[in-house]
């Protein structure tokens, strides 16, 4: 991934920027705004957390009120609009209403989306104010949507941008997408925030059924530190402005064409979120094969994806072996211990001996272990020897750097 996204790669019927309007005290970016050309097909996932914020509150309302044609997304960083009660909802409103006042269309084609710290009022005054000269900013060029994937950024240590094309009907379609997070990353849906644009052409149906099918396969298969934010939202607008046919129905061959570049944009997105999870030195890959179904192998993925011991001897390029068979036991799916092999950064390190007997420790190189693990990305193979399910999850390694920044989040 380049530093800046090239012409070819942003599709057509889209403007987009980003601007300081004051929320955050850096003086960074904090309000992003995305605009398509005429309201287009939408789809949107949110977070599952029963806390909501008041965005995220309001933006599923507008979609649905819309019948999926959104014609803007306004996003602000620094401040998640979150637990502020009614005056956290007017704020929202407020600021759609702004958005549909410049744009000439109605304030449910707008969607709104806050991240950042949660329980502050929102200064949605700065907002409003700011969006007149944001709106005259916007455009179709690498450096405006840099702009805008800066915007949305909190912790985050840089900016995260995919993009991906292919041939629908012989026109060429375009897709791009950016996100943020690095804390508070947990798959319960698509645990960030995340925008993508395409100029293809898709039925809000087919479009929000695509999208929960590629979260499933690639937001939902990632986790930092098992917190699932209160204002996450994924959302996907298709401009139809490559004159490519629509998809007419699921699984056919336009359909297949068309959500495989989608899901190429989401799992690079996904997997760039968790290697720059909060103080993470080590993107780690667990693939379980051989579980009794491929929901037993998700569930131990995940199960060892989220523990914090396994993290930190990731941390510590310790080949702690011990702690990944502990996991895999303690996910609440059946396994036989006497059948299970672990792999941790490509060694062998739990098994049958030569192939026959009971799974038992093997002998392997502790310094040359030590040094596999030191490597940027480490893979964890567990295989049950039950079946044909198999699952893969993404994490990242808990270093003392993530406490040191969520200790003092907030000053």
């Amino acid at each position: 991934m380049s530093e800046m996204v090239p012409f070819q790669a942003l599709p057509r019927g889209f403007r987009f920027g980003g601007t300081h309007c004051g929320i955050k005290r850096s003086g960074r970016l904090d309000l992003g705004l995305i605009v398509a050309k005429e309201a287009c097909p939408a789809a949107g996932v949110f977070t599952t957390n029963r806390v909501k914020a008041a965005p995220v509150l309001l933006s599923q309302a507008h979609l649905k009120r819309s019948a999926n044609r959104v014609r803007a997304i306004v996003v602000n960083s620094g401040n998640a609009n979150c637990a502020t009660g009614a005056a956290g909802l007017r704020a929202s409103r407020k600021t759609a209403r702004a958005a549909a006042r410049l744009l000439g269309c109605r304030p449910e084609q707008i969607l709104v989306c806050s991240t950042g710290v949660i329980g502050l009022p929102l200064p949605v005054h700065r907002i409003v104010s700011a969006l007149p000269d944001l709106e005259s900013l916007i455009g179709n060029r690498p450096q405006t949507y840099m702009e805008f994937s800066k915007a949305i950024l909190t912790t985050d240590t840089h900016p995260k941008w995919a993009a991906s094309s292919c041939r629908i009907g012989g026109k060429l379609v375009r897709f791009i997408g950016c996100a943020k997070g690095a804390g508070m990353i947990h798959p319960q849906m698509a645990t960030m925030l995340a925008f993508v644009l395409t100029d293809a052409k898709a039925p809000a149906a087919l479009l929000q059924r695509a999208l929960r099918e590629i979260a499933v396969r690639t937001f939902n298969t990632v986790t930092v530190d098992g917190d699932t934010s209160t204002n996450d939202t994924l959302l996907v607008l298709a401009s139809g402005a490559s004159g490519a046919p629509a998809p007419t129905r699921a699984k056919n061959r336009e359909y297949r064409t068309f959500i495989a570049a989608l899901e190429e944009v989401c799992r690079t997105l996904a997997l760039a979120i968790v290697a720059d999870g909060e103080g993470a030195t080590r993107l780690v890959e667990i693939e379980v094969k051989g579980a009794a179904s491929a929901k037993d192998a998700r569930q131990i993925a995940t199960t060892i994806a989220h523990s914090p011991l396994i993290k930190t001897a990731v941390a510590g390029a310790d080949p702690n072996w011990g702690r990944i068979l502990a996991a895999a036991g303690r996910a609440g799916v059946p396994l036989d211990p006497d059948r299970v092999e672990i792999w941790f950064g490509g060694v062998r390190m739990y098994g049958r001996k030569n192939g026959v007997g009971s799974s038992q420790p093997l002998r392997f190189s502790e310094k040359a272990a030590h040094q596999r693990l030191l490597a940027k990305q480490v893979p964890i193979l567990v295989d049950l020897k039950l079946g044909r399910g198999t699952a893969r999850a993404w994490t990242c390694d808990l270093t003392a750097e993530y406490v040191h920044i969520n200790a003092s989040y907030r000053t």
